[in-house]
């Protein structure tokens, strides 16, 4: 009887539906496990990475996964200060992306949208709005882009005055093992504000390039100008 079970599978791996079936295992493990691309659909990382824009993530980054799963075969390495991540909320486990502030033994506050990191004031400076931002903020929105001066990093964030946000909050402490993540835009975010710290399992990799972006309020025109944009 076992034999007969064993000629019946090999026949069926060796048929064309079989084939298929092994294909889609290899290509979904490969995404799931190595390398997938994101397609983001709000703005709450403008005006780095805006809707539209298709992200290449690296999940090798930090480690290797049990494909379809968050466990860990093998780990090498954690996420920075800095890196924009995808990860799963701790809150309903959609997946987000969002840029690593707090690491874990940090003290993180803020003060009317100026961050404090372990009691040190982090430095701003006002910066311009990216080319090719426009059509994708609201005329009548009031808002700011500032460079952000985290220990190590410099980006850009940006600030809308009009948008009811959690702008201050107090000092709160990274337990280990957690991350403290937030969006650049930050008074449209959710992110650990709302949610709070993010387990280092949920991680699933580190977003690493804008592969394409297309304009899905005229027609999903490409923006040519993003194509293959290192993330920073």
């Amino acid at each position: 009887m076992m034999n007969g079970l064993k000629k019946r599978i090999a026949e069926f791996a060796s048929g064309w539906v079989g084939s298929l079936v092994i294909a889609f295992l290899v290509a979904t493990s490969i995404k799931s496990a190595i390398a997938d691309w994101y397609v983001v659909p709000t703005g709450s990382m403008k005006p780095t990475i805006i809707e539209g824009d298709r992200i290449f993530v690296n999940k090798l980054s930090y480690d290797l996964k049990v494909p379809y799963t968050t466990q860990h075969i093998s780990s090498w390495n954690n996420p920075e200060r800095g890196d924009i991540v995808v990860f799963y909320s701790p809150k309903d486990k959609k997946r987000l992306v969002k840029r690593v502030i707090g690491l874990p033994g940090d003290s993180i506050s803020m003060e009317n949208n100026r961050l404090y990191i372990n009691g040190k004031e982090i430095s701003y400076e006002q910066a311009a709005l990216p080319p090719g931002l426009q059509d994708t903020i609201s005329e009548s929105s009031r808002l700011g882009v500032f460079r952000e001066e985290l220990p190590g990093f410099t980006h850009d964030i940006m600030v809308t005055y009009d948008q009811p946000a959690i702008r201050s909050f107090s000092s709160v402490h990274v337990p280990v093992g957690y991350y403290f993540m937030m969006g650049d835009n930050r008074d449209n975010s959710a992110d650990s504000r709302y949610f709070g710290f993010v387990d280092r399992n949920l991680i699933l990799g580190r977003a690493t390039t804008i592969v394409m972006s297309l304009n899905r309020d005229h027609y999903y025109k490409p923006r040519w100008d993003r194509f293959f944009n290192k993330l920073n």
